[in-house]
């Protein structure tokens, strides 16, 4: 069961172009464990042996295959109300977060789901697990954030969720660059 849903949204996040072969990671919470992809796991083709259990507080074994975004998943559990968590690299996402401090999306269903997105860590150094507690007080207010120039975290209380609110801020953001790009190659009047 646990398997599947993470096969689903992982395969749906790389049929989409949201990730490449090994990047994002996904996780889900189930008391003081995490569930979370394996370190370099391909997210469109997940296996068991790509599911890692581990610690919320404190590492175990099996700490060390466990993404290198773990720091991160860790402090949005335990500062969050947080079920699930979505780590992706949507392209036009990404492109605005170089250019943008928030992100507002134009289409009505944008702002219905994500209403506005915060980019972090302008100025700041992004390193795999960084940016934890910043990501982290973020999520208290948005469902969704974006790292400068890195990527998205969504959480919800079903991987589904987080992963909805990933692929509609997507969405959102093709929306916006197909605006600009009209509005770039209007003819002056």
């Amino acid at each position: 069961m646990i398997l599947t849903q993470f096969q689903s949204v992982g395969h749906d996040l790389f049929s989409r172009g949201l990730v490449s072969s090994n990047t994002g990671n996904l996780s889900i919470r189930l008391g003081e464990r995490i569930i979370i992809t394996r370190r370099g796991s391909r997210l469109g083709c997940l296996e068991e042996n790509d599911l890692i259990e581990t610690g919320l507080n404190k590492n175990d074994r099996a700490t060390p295959l466990a993404s290198e975004e773990l720091t991160v998943h860790r402090a949005l559990y335990q500062q969050t109300s947080a079920q699930a968590i979505v780590h992706a690299h949507p392209p036009h996402t990404v492109a605005l977060s170089l250019t943008e401090t928030e992100i507002i999306p134009s289409d009505t269903e944008g702002l219905s789901i994500v209403s506005q997105v915060p980019v972090l860590g302008w100025h700041m150094e992004s390193t795999p697990g960084g940016l934890a507690d910043l990501i982290a007080q973020a999520l208290k207010q948005y469902r969704i954030v974006m790292v400068h120039g890195h990527g998205s975290f969504a959480i919800g209380q079903l991987l589904e969720e987080a992963h909805n609110y990933t692929t509609v801020l997507e969405e959102s953001c093709r929306v916006i660059c197909l605006l600009r790009s009209l509005q770039a190659s209007s003819p002056k009047k």
